[in-house]
């Protein structure tokens, strides 16, 4: 997959090197591996085919949290693969450059943390990240101080598209953080074109002291406009799309299947299954895995089965955000383990996708028997 993938993405990048007259001084192959994998053999195959493409003569990079563990694992030693740092800020640069060049090659080593942050993501339910711009100036002047480069993470803030947001976990799969969908960073650039005032200024500052060359000029605040409120209206429910679906584009299996079975990676699947009462006395249903937020809803179409009226189990399930960092990469959503009725597996499910990619559009789903 990633001799394929790198084939087609490599070749495109290379006329834009620098030795090419491009702006491209510099091409990362990994990005915090050590965090969460420790395969040498691994990281010299992705030098193998980026040399293929672009050469022996641009400077490829990795860049690891500033531990020795993190570096020991993520980093090829020597001058074959320059390593970068990157490390909270306002953490003390001083030793953690000195270990970034126990991993570099003698001479070799200008302290660079390839990811300053110039603030922090944001889960839902927290606080939204506020680190302050005096703050970061501050850490960043430490950097300077050494004779170090930064990499500002991130020049601008942003939006992901749809359910692209990211999540985080904490010591376990199970303590799960998705992340909100706009990366604020305490950005300094608004909107990609307009400077905001007191961090680019502060920085600006910082980066002024330190350089012997003359810096840009601030570009010139771009217009701003207000569209008033938007009126959000309630298109369809539910239970309204479920009905528009064809059936042969529903996916049948004895046990519920994950998300990425049916084909899908983002959006909500929606599961049921239907279950006959045993009198009066109240079910209970329940499954120990799901990922990562499910709604219950409870139908009785029925009114009569020999007595009996039958229930139908739909269950929503959302993907709130695949987590993209650490040892839980592998992030399959979905109903993942048996659902219990009294104890006993509930069985006869069907499946069907909501993937919510345009809600303009009649949802297709292609055939799909398990």
């Amino acid at each position: 997959m990633i001799d394929r993938w790198w084939g087609n993405l490599l070749p495109k990048i290379a006329p834009f090197l620098y030795d090419e007259g491009g702006p491209i001084v510099m091409v990362q192959i990994e990005n915090e591996y050590g965090s969460y994998g420790d395969d040498k053999a691994y990281l010299r195959h992705l030098v193998t085919v980026a040399r293929r493409h672009l050469g022996d003569d641009v400077i490829l990079y990795t860049t690891d949290g500033g531990t020795r563990e993190t570096l020991e694992k993520g980093t090829i030693r020597g001058d074959t693969v320059f390593s970068a740092v990157d490390f909270s800020t306002g953490d003390d640069p001083r030793p953690i450059f000195k270990l970034q060049k126990e991993y570099n090659a003698p001479g070799k080593s200008p302290p660079l943390s390839a990811e300053f942050y110039t603030g922090w993501l944001t889960h839902w339910g927290e606080n939204i990240a506020n680190t302050g711009a005096h703050f970061t100036a501050a850490a960043l002047d430490r950097i300077l101080s050494l004779k170090g480069s930064a990499v500002l993470y991130m020049a601008h803030g942003g939006t992901n598209f749809g359910f692209y947001n990211g999540a985080n976990t904490g010591a376990d799969e199970f303590d799960y953080k998705p992340d909100l969908t706009s990366m604020i960073m305490m950005h300094q650039l608004e909107n990609l074109v307009m400077w905001t005032m007191q961090s680019s200024k502060t920085l600006r500052g910082v980066v002024k002291r330190h350089s012997a060359a003359s810096i840009p000029s601030v570009p010139s605040n771009n217009e701003k406009k207000g569209y008033n409120m938007i009126q959000l209206q309630k298109n369809e429910s539910l239970f309204d799309l479920i009905d528009k679906i064809d059936p042969i584009g529903v996916v049948e299996s004895e046990n519920p299947t994950s998300m990425e079975s049916v084909g899908q990676m983002f959006g909500f699947l929606l599961y049921t299954s239907a279950y006959a009462a045993k009198g009066p006395r109240r079910q209970y249903v329940h499954t120990k895995l799901e990922h990562d937020r499910a709604q219950v809803f409870i139908s009785c179409p029925s009114e009569d089965n020999g007595g009996r009226p039958t229930y139908v189990d739909w269950s929503r399930v959302e993907n709130m955000g695949r987590i993209n960092y650490g040892s839980h990469l592998f992030d399959q959503k979905g109903i993942l383990s048996p659902v219990y009725l009294d104890g006993n597996i509930l069985k006869s499910w069907k499946m069907v996708a909501i993937p919510f990619q345009n809600l303009n559009e009649v949802l297709d789903i292609n055939p799909h028997n398990q």
